[in-house]
C-alpha cells in the first residue's frame, strides 16, 4: 500500500490548481479581504478579523465549487473551455466533496465570532447555496445576492465586543452592491444560461438592460454610503462617488465583447470604493 502513496500524493497535489480553477477564486478572494478589512476597521481586533477572514473564504469557496458541481452539465453543453468540470479535467464529485468540506469548516469558523454573528454569516452562505441550486433558474435569482451581500455588515457588527446591528446604510449599501454583482456577472452568459433553461432576472431582462442598470445600482449604493452615515459629506466621499461613476460606466456601459469578465471585474472595483468609504466610516458601522 505504501508504494501507491507517493502517486496518490502527487495525483492530490496536482488536483489542487484544478480545483482553485473552478472555485470562482478572483470574487471569493476578494469578498474576503474586503470584509476582513471592515472588521478591521469596525474593532474587531486581531482575533476577530482573522476569524472573519478564515470564515469568509470557506464560505465563498463552498459556494464557488457548489456552483460549478451543478452547472457542471449545462457548462459541458454549452462548452466552456474554462471550465475544469465541463473539459473533463475534473470530476463533478470531487468538486462536490471540495464544496461539502469547505461548508462544514465554515460552520465552526463562523461560530468562532459568536453565535449572532456565525447565524448572520452562515445565513449568508445558505443563500448563497440555495441560488445554486434553485434561485438562480428564477426571478428571484437577486435576493440571495441582496440578502448575502447585505448580511455582511452584521457578521462582523455582532461579533464585536458589544455586539449591535449594523447601520442601515451599510446593509442597504451591501445589498445593493449584491445585486449589481449579480448583474453584471451573468452579462457574459446570458445566451448560453437562455438556451439551457437558467432564466433568472437578468436573463428575463436582457443584456441591454443589465448593461445600463448595472451602473445604476451599484452607484446607488455609493450615494447610500456617500450620504447615509451621519456627518457632512467630505471632500474624499465625493471623489470616490465620482470615481466609483466612471468605473461602472466603463465597466458595464461600453460594449465588450459579449463574454468578457470586465463588467464583473467593474464591479469588484466598484464595490473595492464602496468599502473604502466603509472604512472610511467604520466607527459608525454599528
Amino acid at each position: 500500500m505504501s508504494l501507491h502513496a507517493p502517486g496518490t500524493l502527487t495525483s492530490a497535489t496536482r488536483r489542487v490548481p484544478v480545483l482553485l480553477r473552478c472555485c470562482h477564486l478572483e470574487p471569493a478572494v476578494a469578498v474576503t479581504v474586503f470584509v476582513t478589512a471592515l472588521a478591521v476597521a469596525a474593532g474587531r481586533g486581531a482575533a476577530g478579523s482573522a476569524a472573519v477572514a478564515t470564515a469568509v473564504l470557506a464560505g465563498q469557496l463552498s459556494v464557488g465549487w457548489c456552483n460549478d458541481a451543478v452547472d457542471a452539465r449545462r457548462d459541458t453543453v454549452c462548452g466552456r473551455r474554462d471550465k475544469p468540470l465541463a473539459t473533463g479535467e475534473l470530476a463533478p464529485r470531487a468538486a462536490a466533496v471540495a464544496a461539502g468540506t469547505a461548508l462544514g469548516l465554515c460552520v465552526p469558523l463562523s461560530l468562532l465570532s459568536g453565535a449572532a454573528a456565525g447565524t448572520a454569516h452562515l445565513g449568508m452562505v445558505a443563500m448563497g447555496w440555495g441560488y445554486n441550486l434553485v434561485l438562480k433558474r428564477t426571478v428571484l435569482s437577486p435576493l440571495p445576492y441582496a440578502v448575502g451581500f447585505g448580511a455582511l455588515p452584521a457578521f462582523v457588527t455582532l461579533g464585536l465586543p458589544s455586539p449591535s446591528w449594523p447601520a442601515w446604510w451599510a446593509v442597504t449599501a451591501g445589498a445593493l452592491l449584491g445585486v449589481g454583482a449579480h448583474l453584471v456577472n451573468v452579462l457574459p452568459d446570458i445566451e448560453d444560461d437562455l438556451g439551457t433553461g437558467v432564466r433568472g432576472l437578468p436573463q428575463r431582462l436582457g443584456r441591454g438592460t443589465c448593461r445600463w442598470l448595472a451602473p445604476v445600482v451599484m452607484l446607488t449604493a455609493v450615494g447610500v454610503l456617500v450620504a447615509g452615515p451621519p456627518g457632512a459629506v467630505g471632500g474624499p466621499g465625493g471623489a470616490l462617488a465620482v470615481t466609483a461613476g466612471a468605473v461602472a460606466v466603463a465597466g458595464t456601459a461600453v460594449p465588450w465583447d459579449v463574454r468578457s469578465r470586465w463588467p464583473f471585474r467593474a464591479a469588484i472595483v466598484v464595490a473595492g470604493i464602496a468599502l473604502t468609504q466603509l472604512l472610511l466610516r467604520g466607527p459608525d458601522l454599528a
